[in-house]
């Protein structure tokens, strides 16, 4: 296979994996989003926090989303090499009132398209409620 080939199959997977990602954020289902990630991988959310190290971590901090109403939207997304940058929209149904936020993530990936790092770029400021 040429490299121009191995280049664009993983990049392929990648978009595949962050495809996965943002329907086991929808679905609500934890471990269907840490089953993406390397073992060893890092999770930092939002960025300049401090990062979630290891499926362990990552695990509890995603448990959050377990039987959470979410919907997802992709709005953009580029891959280079092993990295993906994409914007998505998660809207959250709680009760009476919905919360939207708009994140950008940047995530690095190994061979496997598995995530290795995902820093997710966003601020309260960022966050919208109705209800």
């Amino acid at each position: 296979m040429s490299p121009e080939s191995t280049a664009d199959l993983l990049a392929t997977r990648i978009r595949d994996t962050v495809t996965r990602y943002l329907d086991a954020i929808a679905s609500g289902g934890s471990a269907d989003i840490v089953a993406l990630y390397a073992d060893d991988a890092t999770v930092e959310d939002p960025a300049g926090t401090e990062p979630k190290t290891g499926r362990d971590q990552i695990a509890a901090f995603y448990a959050a989303l377990d039987n959470v109403r979410n919907t997802t939207e992709l709005l953009t997304v580029r891959v280079a090499g092993n990295v993906a940058a994409f914007h998505f929209r998660v809207v959250t149904e709680t009760g009476d009132k919905t919360v939207t936020i708009d994140p950008i993530d940047v995530m690095t990936f190994d061979d496997q398209a598995r995530i290795t790092s995902m820093r997710a770029i966003w601020a309260p400021a960022d966050v919208s409620s109705s209800g």
